[in-house]
């Protein structure tokens, strides 16, 4: 499938910066799955770029600017082409062990109730697969994605009925960990209905035997083609499209992002 984006973010810095240095994680990198026939990250002012890779193997941009600077917007445009891959992660960079991903942070810190929905949703006789959809159903059906809720952080937003895609991708995240599956959050695109689509989270677990595979609780199910990769973490803040000092919520943000023909 052929899928292209064109996505605007505006972000406003928390007081005027002199200097600015911003990393910047927006570049899919080509696997088994997705080929990058075009990509292009434009940045509304003058500035230097540097490509690289992070610990985590996500492509990179360091970005430097001389201010003073109170807002940056970055503008992506791009063309990839997707196979079916059944959830299943192949072909991609992986620098480190699965097991790093078993590691709580801030964002997804283990949690008692979280741990006692996923041992009830999956129970304990069948395989792991077979848990994780398990509970990645159970989730979607407790707590539906809104595209434009608010981020309440993982305890806050499983008591709700409805929530973000990163809080749901976080929920899913600590309801594996607890599980002792290894677990990841990853940031990229996903074509919705129509021709339209906006930024996305959903998480990768680890099992032995298949790899890495993909589940998206706001969908309940894992991805197909109509998703784009783009950069992983062991939450959202180690996947974030922009990071660095003195950095605000995104004041604006826009996508448009068409769905081409299905590719042989």
């Amino acid at each position: 499938m052929r899928l292209s984006v064109d996505h605007h973010t505006r972000y406003r810095f928390a007081f005027p910066r002199s200097r600015l240095v911003q990393l910047l994680r927006l570049t899919p990198d080509d696997n088994d799955d997705q080929a990058i026939t075009r990509w292009d990250v434009h940045v509304d002012c003058d500035a230097r770029l540097r490509h690289g890779r992070d610990g985590l193997g996500n492509r990179t941009v360091m970005l430097y600017v001389e201010g003073p600077v109170e807002t940056i917007e970055l503008s992506v445009a791009g063309e990839v082409l997707t196979n079916p891959a059944a959830g299943v992660v192949h072909g991609a960079v992986e620098p480190l062990p699965p097991a790093l991903f078993l590691r709580a942070t801030d964002l997804t810190p283990a949690e008692a109730l979280i741990a006692a929905f996923a041992l009830g949703a999956g129970g304990s006789d069948r395989d792991t697969i077979a848990r994780l959809h398990l509970v990645n159903g159970a989730l979607h059906r407790r707590c539906s994605w809104q595209a434009n809720a608010d981020l309440r952080g993982v305890s806050h937003a499983f008591e709700h009925e409805s929530a973000a895609a990163a809080d749901l991708a976080h929920m899913f995240i600590v309801a594996a960990r607890s599980l002792g599956v290894p677990s990841r959050y990853v940031s990229g695109y996903r074509a919705a209905s129509g021709d339209l689509a906006t930024p996305h989270a959903w998480a990768e677990s680890f099992v032995d035997g298949l790899g890495w595979v993909t589940f998206d609780p706001a969908t309940g199910l894992s991805t197909d083609e109509g998703y784009i990769r783009v950069a992983i973490g062991l939450d959202a803040a180690g996947a974030a499209p922009l990071a660095g000092p003195g950095l605000g919520a995104p004041v604006d943000s826009d996508t448009d992002a068409g769905q081409g023909a299905a590719q042989d």
